[in-house]
């Protein structure tokens, strides 16, 4: 059964407390929080205020995905805005060891998430340092894209990599996750899955978020 992770940058910012609280209601598992810096992506989403003030609407864990450069500058401030994991994106650290540790220190969990383009095997050296590796199945930075089929192939692969070393490290899959795919992507090794425009553009979000859970 897939943890969910719905992504809150989607929702509808006039009603954002509402939204929590849909999110608090539902079977969803984590709050994924989308940080967009307009420089590693060309988009700029929200920062720690947003997230400090959506720490307060919920007990579940939150999921902060950075799409950002340079993010060892900020990581104290997102430990202090509630972040339960930070995630960074291996082609934005060039000194990726030190980032993960850096978010450890913290009292975090860390993730690193890589692009379409980046091949999963570059993780070999850091995998076992890892609590969740984050595939972007679209291009980062815009919701509402398609899947790259290509991904199903990098899960196989990634689940290969962690199983053979018997690892305790989750898949994450963010970007164009439905309802007609998401099986698949649990079927090649997926734990977690994102789901934002799916989830947030549904008549019924709560009962969209069941039907995710119960692949």
């Amino acid at each position: 059964m897939p943890l969910i992770a719905p992504s809150v940058l989607t929702a509808d910012f006039l009603r954002l407390g509402e939204a929590c609280k849909m999110l608090n209601d539902s079977e969803a598992d984590w709050f994924h929080l989308d940080v967009m810096d307009g420089r590693f992506v060309p988009n700029i989403s929200f920062g720690m205020s947003i997230i400090k003030q959506i720490r307060t609407a919920t007990k579940k864990f939150c999921d902060v995905h950075l799409m950002i450069l340079e993010p060892e500058k900020y990581a104290e401030e997102f430990a202090a805005a509630g972040a339960d994991q930070l995630t960074v994106h291996i082609e934005a650290c060039p000194h990726l060891h030190r980032n993960v540790q850096q978010i450890k220190s913290l009292g975090m969990k860390a993730g690193v998430a890589l692009n379409p383009h980046t091949p999963v095997f570059l993780l070999k050296d850091i995998l076992h340092e890892l609590d969740t590796v984050l595939l972007m199945s679209v291009n980062p930075g815009f919701g509402a894209q398609k899947f790259i089929p290509h991904t199903l192939e990098k899960i196989k692969e990634l689940r290969g990599m962690i199983d053979e070393r018997k690892l305790d490290v989750r898949i994450e899959i963010d970007g164009g996750v439905t309802l007609q795919n998401a099986k698949s992507i649990v079927d090649a090794g997926a734990d977690v899955l994102v789901a934002g425009n799916t989830v947030f553009a549904s008549a019924n979000p709560i009962q969209t978020i069941q039907q995710l859970k119960q692949l």
